[in-house]
């Protein structure tokens, strides 16, 4: 799920707006889509003496929770030469000052995070720039709009519009080298959430596998033997259905096409769950429809062990799967592995996630994203 995120920039020391533009550029790539950028205004220090400040507001959308942003935001401020002194209250200069103002609508009260920004309402080089984003922007705590706010302020600091402006960051996707991505993996390898992830940030048309309304899945789980057939025949159609419709397709708008499968796993499930005659037969039918699909650019395979595979079935909390044994899980892995191995012509990734969470760490995220970039 994305969120958006108002978050307020400032700079008193050195190239004012270069340390804007900077923080800006590593917004983008640490945390998230950047939406908006308000324009830059020009106030006296608040709460100390010392030069004046250049401030200005961004909206961002990301994936990431409140206090990852948070985190992320403390890093960039880092980097950028900031001095945080733990405890020490009064004001001084700063290269970068980075502040979440509002994460949706949503107020948060911990050790670590106060959302909205306590301060925000009595702050006008805050409220200027944050109004030229969204003046109807309405404070959960206070129940006032931004308009509001800055019209009942009690700062009467002068702020002054400046006529620089700053750049968006240029967020190109590091994917323009490919035209269809295919993503892969076992039964809970985290598949679908990477596909969607992608195509949200890169701008890319996403093809999900419709597995959810297949009748025949939960009677597989409960009798394999009886169902087996069945459901690799309909996994199949569906698939080809899809794969022909959506890929003759192609958006204008979108960079590239990224999907949570490629219609090759037909033939590495119905090995695993088929007897030897039924598979014969079904290879063939196979074969006939695989010759038609236009092939991905790159084939990316997510491994995860099995004991990671069976804790995210369980988290999913899907009840035909829980009772997938590991044998199972095991014999589909040997054989997403024999067909990279043996299908040499296809550009494919190995990325080993077991020990990522590129839901909840940005940074992993970026690694994976990085190791699809450089192959």
């Amino acid at each position: 799920m994305n969120h958006d995120v108002y978050i307020s920039l400032g700079s008193n020391l050195g190239n004012r707006k270069s340390y804007l533009q900077q923080a800006i550029e590593a917004i983008a790539t640490q945390v998230g889509t950047i939406v908006d950028i308000a324009p830059i205004y020009e106030t006296p220090s608040w709460g100390f003496s010392g030069e004046a400040f250049l401030n200005t507001c961004l909206l961002c959308r990301t994936h990431l929770p409140a206090e990852e942003v948070m985190a992320q935001l403390l890093r960039i401020e880092y980097s950028l030469g900031r001095e945080r002194i733990p405890n020490k209250k009064e004001y001084l200069s700063r290269t970068i000052d980075l502040d979440i103002l509002f994460y949706d609508n949503k107020i948060i009260n911990t050790e670590f995070l106060t959302i909205p920004h306590p301060l925000l309402q009595h702050r006008k080089f805050v409220l200027k720039p944050l109004a030229s984003l969204n003046d109807t922007l309405l404070h959960p705590v206070l129940q006032k709009t931004i308009a509001e706010l800055l019209n009942t302020t009690d700062d009467t600091s002068p702020v002054q519009r400046l006529s620089e402006q700053l750049a968006f960051p240029a967020q190109k996707s590091p994917f323009l080298h490919y035209k269809y991505i295919a993503i892969e993996g076992n039964i809970g390898a985290g598949k679908t959430t990477l596909a969607t992830k992608i195509a949200q940030d890169f701008n890319a048309k996403l093809i999900l596998e419709q597995f959810s309304d297949n009748p025949f899945l939960p009677k597989f789980y409960q009798n394999p033997k009886q169902y087996g057939f069945t459901l690799e025949m309909s996994f199949l159609t569906e698939r080809y259905q899809q794969m022909s419709e959506q890929l003759a397709q192609m958006d204008l708008f979108k960079e590239f096409v990224v999907s949570d499968y490629d219609i090759f796993k037909s033939l590495i499930f119905s090995k695993v769950t088929l007897t030897e005659d039924e598979f014969i037969l079904y290879r063939k039918l196979f074969y006939i429809l695989y010759s038609q699909i236009i092939k991905p650019d790159l084939y990316v395979f997510l491994y995860q062990n099995t004991d990671r595979l069976i804790e995210n079935i369980k988290k999913r909390g899907r009840d035909y799967e829980q009772n997938i044994s590991p044998d199972y899980l095991k014999k589909i892995h040997y054989g997403y592995l024999d067909f990279i191995q043996k299908n040499t012509a296809i550009n494919s990734l190995i990325i080993d996630v077991t020990d990522l969470d590129f839901v909840k760490h940005y940074s992993h995220y970026d690694l994976i994203v990085q190791k699809i970039r450089e192959n």
